[in-house]
């Protein structure tokens, strides 16, 4: 089961965690690239600005928000999410949530260590007579010596 993006005013980011919208500042502007006269009458394009520190997520989500290698943070530690996919305000408004969303959400999860293993006995064998049997048969189409 998926949460849904937004719930009682708030993004929703975990079962536990919810963001209030007041945190998320929002702003519409003109939308770059070709469209013609609707590209530069309308201010469809949304501007997401977040500021980690004042958000009130947990302290696990900001420190590692703020450890992100990601163009989209600032060195103050704010978000800067542009969205102008759509052509309408409201689809891009909820695609920037969305992305705010899943950014937040993929600092969360953590990855298993990786344990090394050592390839089996049979394994090696397999690998070393496949060999031999491939250089005898290069060895079987070279000229004959007489």
């Amino acid at each position: 089961m998926s949460l849904p993006l937004i719930d009682n005013d708030a993004l929703c980011i975990s079962h536990t965690v919810r963001l209030p919208l007041y945190k998320i500042e929002l702003s519409a502007i003109r939308a770059q690239g070709a469209g013609g006269q609707n590209v530069n009458k309308v201010s469809s394009a949304i501007h997401l600005r977040f500021d980690v520190h004042a958000s009130g997520l947990p302290e696990f989500y900001r420190e590692r928000l703020l450890a992100l290698k990601d163009q989209r943070l600032s060195k103050d530690g704010i978000i800067i999410i542009k969205a102008q996919q759509f052509r309408t305000q409201e689809k891009n408004r909820e695609d920037a949530l969305q992305r705010l969303q899943s950014l937040i959400r993929s600092v969360a999860k953590t990855e298993r260590k990786r344990i090394a293993t050592k390839p089996t006995k049979g394994s090696q064998r397999r690998r070393v007579d496949s060999k031999v049997k491939r250089g005898q048969t290069k060895n079987m189409r070279r000229k004959v010596d007489y």
